[in-house]
């Protein structure tokens, strides 16, 4: 049996390795001119269509709902979002782009997504695919050992 110190070694690099990949993100979005989250809720309202909502955002990207308003201000004062009340819910608000907001936004997701994509196409889809199913297999794994909710139906 391995011993704990192989154990935490390989826990510290995983949580190395977990920093930089968001530190990636983060100076990517930092170098277009955007906050990690600002670029996070472009994707998510891009992704979301018309049934795109803050609680939503919230829910999906782990990101409290005080600065997912904050950097829909932003936007907002920026001419690129429009808010429009829920009819069964009116303190829920639709988020929808204007115009211009989508002209923008699909100038910053396509140059993220052309990114991503040349990372993939250089790793290879079958080295993809092993990194998201061991991804997938330590979250459900955490889960099951601390107690928490079951992994998602992704996860199995």
């Amino acid at each position: 049996m391995m011993s704990n110190n192989v154990f935490m070694e390989q826990l510290n690099k995983h949580y190395d390795i977990w920093l930089e990949y968001n530190n990636v993100y983060a100076e990517w979005a930092k170098a277009h001119g955007l906050s990690v989250n600002s670029l996070l809720v472009l994707c998510a309202i891009d992704d979301g269509g018309d049934n795109c909502t803050q609680k939503k955002i919230s829910q999906r990207w782990l990101i409290p709902k005080q600065t997912i308003n904050m950097v829909f201000k932003d936007f907002e004062r920026k001419g690129f979002v429009e808010l429009y009340p829920l009819p069964e819910d009116k303190r829920n608000k639709i988020i929808r782009f204007t115009k211009a907001g989508k002209e923008y936004a699909d100038t910053i997701i396509t140059k993220l997504r052309k990114v991503e994509l040349s990372v993939i196409e250089e790793i290879g889809v079958e080295r993809m695919q092993q990194l998201n199913e061991n991804m997938a297999l330590f979250t459900k794994l955490f889960n099951k050992s601390a107690g928490g909710k079951k992994g998602s139906e992704t996860n199995s």
